[in-house]
């Protein structure tokens, strides 16, 4: 059942930034009079249509004006994108035959330059005027809340640890880049080619310089820096079998063992299930010896105080500038991303993933919220994706459009056909390599 939650969550969210990345060409086409041939979600592999405004008998029999349009609207059967087939353009479909013909003036490449360009950025456009709108209205709404890297201390992994940082750790600068959003610190650290982190250990500044080598590890390891929560109680979850618990209670030992965060306690929880324990904790500056009856789930039954969690509240002339800064610090996050990918030495290609990685951040549970937050993501993901400048993406035919507006030279169309062809190769090829990613890491 949760697979299947998942799954339908995918291939909503892939439905509805498609028809938005296309509506962007689509749009801009129509504006300049260029002729669009077809509008499709998913594409028609060989023909094989789900559905189409021209060829679908029922929907030509109810809706029969529809099949004299020009432009064929439909849904293709392999959900891994879609297009808008625009006339006079050499795209994926690669139909050199019409391109013999005599140029017509609703054709894209009778089309000037600068018109042309904004034809294929239409696309990325959308994307990102969508992910601004998202934001613009979540801030509005629900604000912006936040884990704070101010005040708060790390728990680190294996790999964290093996590059230097500890726990308890209070990360204060990566460079000169002081980070403020907590759950961004691992993105940072790869991100910013960081080669020196400050931290406060204790009463001490410690320096951490960082192995650049290592940041391949980096990318393909969750959880470098988890939130270090002090066992402080912030109240009984229902039927709580330790009653006696109040709020503001810190549980600092567990039989023999000192307890500074939460993540001491699980392994001591966990060996105990179902038993009780010997437990300090320290109320109003004393410290109690309390027993703690532990359950068949390895869980005392309560909610712990997060410390540092921060909100921001937006009127909506105020989530306007808020959500175009967000939105445009995520793209700028997402193009260091690309530069990492495309350094082989940080080994970042092995975190590329696919549908399959796509479909594991949603949740196995339907959370409007999220869904809407996720699908601003992905679209602003899309977006920088679609700038990469390989020839079978929009980055590619953007780059031939500059090109030409800058030396005055067009390049010819059996180029452009040729260099569709290696696009489209280097694009499988990454699809590969995406999808061999997922499947080692489901393995793994």
């Amino acid at each position: 059942m949760i697979i299947l939650i998942k799954t339908l969550q995918v291939i909503l969210a892939l439905a509805i930034l498609i028809i938005i990345h296309e509506l962007g060409h689509f749009t801009f086409a129509k504006i300049f009079k260029i002729k669009v041939d077809k509008f499709f979600l998913f594409f028609d592999a060989w023909g094989v249509k789900l559905f189409s405004t021209k060829t679908t008998k029922w929907f030509v029999k109810l809706f029969p004006k529809f099949k004299d349009y020009e432009t064929e609207y439909g849904i293709g059967w392999l959900p891994l994108g879609g297009y808008c087939k625009i006339n006079g353009m050499v795209d994926e479909s690669l139909d050199m035959q019409s391109l013999k013909k005599e140029p017509k003036p609703w054709e894209f490449r009778t089309k000037p330059a600068w018109q042309r360009l904004l034809v294929m950025a239409g696309g990325v456009l959308y994307n990102f005027i969508f992910a601004i709108a998202v934001y613009i209205v979540m801030f509005s709404i629900w604000g912006d809340t936040y884990l704070s890297n101010s005040g708060n201390k790390i728990y680190v992994n294996n790999l964290a640890y093996e590059m230097g940082f500890r726990n308890g750790d209070r990360i204060l600068k990566f460079d000169d880049y002081e980070p403020k959003d907590f759950d961004m610190l691992q993105a940072d650290l790869a991100r910013r080619s960081v080669k020196k982190a400050e931290v406060l250990r204790g009463k001490d500044t410690v320096d951490i310089y960082i192995d650049r080598r290592m940041i391949g590890q980096v990318l393909n390891t969750p959880n470098m820096f988890g939130l270090a929560v002090p066992f402080v109680i912030d109240s009984l979850v229902e039927n709580s079998p330790n009653t006696e618990l109040r709020s503001g209670d810190m549980i600092t030992q567990i039989d023999t063992e000192k307890i500074a965060y939460v993540q001491d306690s699980r392994a001591v929880f966990k060996s105990n299930k179902g038993k009780r324990v010997n437990a300090k904790i320290v109320r109003n500056g004393d410290t109690l010896d309390m027993a703690l009856q532990v359950d068949t789930s390895g869980r005392i039954g309560v909610y712990t105080q997060i410390p540092g969690l921060k909100k921001q509240d937006y009127s909506i002339i105020q989530a306007i500038p808020a959500g175009l800064k967000y939105t445009l610090s995520s793209i700028g996050g997402y193009v260091r991303d690309l530069k990492l990918v495309a350094t082989p030495s940080t080994e970042a290609y092995k975190s590329l993933g696919s549908f399959i990685a796509i479909g594991q951040v949603f949740p196995a549970k339907w959370n409007w919220l999220l869904f809407i937050n996720l699908l601003a993501i992905l679209s602003i993901m899309l977006g920088v994706m679609n700038l990469i400048p390989i020839p079978g993406l929009d980055g590619g035919h953007i780059l031939f459009t500059i090109y030409e507006m800058v030396s005055g030279k067009k390049p010819s169309e059996s180029f452009l056909a040729a260099a569709q062809i290696i696009g489209m190769l280097l694009l499988l090829a990454l699809m590969v390599l995406a999808f061999g990613n997922d499947i080692g890491r489901l393995i793994k």
